[in-house]
């Protein structure tokens, strides 16, 4: 980014008076701080609709916000092939403020100052991002979505509609009852993300929950041996489990 060329701003905030009041500061620095506001979103999946028309520096986004929050979205931008940076705004007590200043991730207390604003714009122009890695310490509860790159965009997949994760070569396939999607993602974090929701049943493979329709008994390879493999519902696909794994699916599936 240029020194003096403006910075393109996307204003993510569920609330219309506080995306305007970001929009006036920005107006009100523009001589010291030059920036362009492409547009404004409610929400995660909207600010994610906007930047798949339009190209953004900087996000600015409210962190508690309804369909997803700032933390999700912030997750998804990384995802991009060009992300942009982002600075949270929030109302988050003192205590959170001071975990966000360790990570090294900047934020705008609520109400914004001009003053703060300012400093956050010259952090972006030094390209300062947040890692994954914090984001995940952040948001414990694990994302509403998957971000999946197809042909320059981002789709997004409800977590509550894949039914298992599989680990394929370098990625991770995540299956629908429609389709699947590659992942670029770590089975291992994938596992330690959303415990609870998905159960590992092979060194290879994740399945929902609440997708299991039952297990059964089947008998594949050329020995002939007979092993088990869960039965979803409404995909004709089954998956093996590993013996090591059996005992952990039987008590968690009450098989």
């Amino acid at each position: 980014m240029n020194a003096v060329s403006p910075l393109s701003v996307l204003i993510v905030d569920d609330e219309a008076p506080a995306r305007t009041r970001l929009q006036d500061l920005l107006g009100d620095l523009a001589d010291a701080h030059p920036t362009r506001v492409i547009g404004a979103a409610a929400n995660g999946v909207d600010a994610l609709a906007v930047l798949a028309r339009e190209r953004a520096d900087l996000v600015l986004t409210d962190i508690r916000m309804p369909v997803m929050n700032g933390i999700e979205l912030a997750r998804h931008l990384g995802r991009l092939e060009s992300p942009p940076a982002v600075v949270f705004t929030t109302a988050y007590d003192e205590y959170a403020v001071q975990a966000f200043e360790l990570a090294a991730i900047d934020y705008l207390l609520k109400p914004v100052r001009a003053s703060r604003l300012a400093d956050a714009l010259i952090k972006v122009r030094r390209q300062l991002r947040p890692s994954e890695e914090v984001l995940r310490k952040l948001s414990p509860g694990g994302r509403g979505h998957f971000s999946v790159s197809e042909r320059g965009r981002i789709l997004l997949v409800p977590v509550t509609d894949v039914l298992f994760l599989k680990a394929e070569q370098k990625y991770v396939v995540a299956r629908t009852r429609e389709r699947e999607y590659l992942l670029d993602e770590s089975l291992v974090q994938l596992e330690e993300e959303f415990a609870g929701r998905f159960l590992r049943i092979h060194r290879n493979s994740l399945i929902a929950i609440h997708a299991v329709k039952g297990v059964a008994r089947a008998t594949t390879g050329e020995d002939g041996e007979a092993h088990w493999v869960v039965l979803f519902d409404g995909l004709a696909e089954q998956l093996p489990i590993s013996r090591r794994q059996w005992p952990v699916v039987k008590e968690a599936l009450k098989v």
